[in-house]
């Protein structure tokens, strides 16, 4: 029987195991979205997991959502990256970019400029925006047929900085209420071109944004989160069978290193998924807006049901050991929510691997 510390192939990558560490937002990025050597500390901290996914990483300023996040635009951004996979490679691990376009769920506070979407639908929500705190989320604006398309090489072109920065892949971030979830709603998305409306007009963005990550630096490469049905950032999307459907359809051909799924929607929905993505899946096994780390056993029974691969996420932050603590079954630690997001070494790098 399959266990979470077997070795598997993802790609031309060799896994030591079926761990991932799951992206997560922790804002220590320098000024001018520059990734540094806290950073490069804390991933290399963590290179035991079969694969780590990065934080959210904007592939423009126009997508930055939160203030502190890191980006992959500029070629200072490539450099800075350098080190931290660097420190993740030396310590024998493997490490994806994911690429976060916040689309609505931005402030021209944060990146200096008016949010684009797929429609002029504003989010009811606040956003925090850094030294002016909490702020209202603007109106954004909608972006014409041939800038969606410009947008979808923003993607392509991130993703190619990626593998010079020294990133082994990277992962689309199709989920939680962003950029190219936005697309595949269906109150967000009120448009009428190519790129709304139907089923198969509300999947283009995403299918075309693989596409040509895909060409742009090898299928193998790219891996696409999704959360179907999530409602995170009121995001709503009707008919999420037949939409999930017809998305990992028109994606199975492409060859895609992983699709990764929440658990957002019924069981019964994800194991259709499951039977109709032909490649590698990666489940993690909790919901986006819980507040504890996700279980062991809920992992373990989804690898029996036919995941390839378990990510978890809060887990990995207090227990940089999470592997062999799980191997051994030793007692975990349990994180610092409130040093989540930025702050200094506190919560960041201050938790030890475990010691007898």
């Amino acid at each position: 029987m399959t266990t979470l510390f077997d070795r598997t192939q993802l790609g031309e990558l060799t896994l030591p195991n079926r761990l991932v560490m799951a992206p997560m937002t922790r804002a220590r990025a320098s000024a001018g979205g520059l990734a540094n050597a806290a950073m490069a500390a804390y991933y290399a901290q963590r290179a035991t997991a079969g694969l780590i996914v990065s934080e959210g990483v904007q592939p423009s300023l126009q997508g930055q959502s939160n203030p502190g996040t890191p980006g992959l635009h500029t070629d200072e951004q490539v450099t800075a990256w350098r080190e931290v996979t660097g420190a993740v490679h030396a310590n024998g691990g493997r490490i994806f970019a994911q690429l976060m376009h916040a689309g609505r769920v931005g402030h021209p506070e944060v990146a200096g400029l008016t949010p684009v979407a797929p429609s002029a639908v504003r989010l009811d929500a606040q956003l925090y925006t850094g030294p002016k705190g909490l702020l209202p989320a603007p109106v954004p604006r909608a972006l014409s047929t041939a800038e969606v398309r410009d947008e979808v090489e923003v993607f392509a072109n991130a993703a190619r900085r990626a593998v010079q920065a020294g990133f082994d892949g990277t992962e689309l971030h199709g989920a939680h209420g962003y950029f190219i979830q936005q697309f595949l709603s269906s109150n967000v998305n009120q448009r009428t071109d190519a790129y709304g409306g139907s089923v198969a007009g509300r999947i283009r963005f995403a299918v075309e944004v693989a596409e040509a990550t895909a060409a742009a630096i090898g299928p193998e490469r790219v891996g696409l989160r999704l959360s179907p049905g999530a409602g995170i950032w009121s995001v709503q999307e009707e008919d999420v069978p037949a939409l999930y459907t017809a998305l990992l359809r028109e994606l199975a051909p492409l060859g895609l290193a992983y699709v990764h799924l929440g658990l957002t929607t019924d069981e019964d929905t994800l194991m259709s998924l499951r039977r109709t993505w032909p490649g590698p899946l990666i489940i993690n096994p909790a919901h986006p807006q819980d507040t504890q780390p996700a279980s062991l056993a809920v992992g373990e029974a989804w690898l029996r049901r036919g995941a390839d691969l378990i990510s978890y996420g809060r887990a990995f932050i207090a227990n940089p050991d999470l592997v062999e603590r799980l191997r051994q079954g030793l007692p975990l630690a349990e994180a610092e929510q409130d040093a989540y997001y930025q702050g200094d070494r506190r919560g960041y790098l201050t938790y030890s691997s475990y010691q007898h």
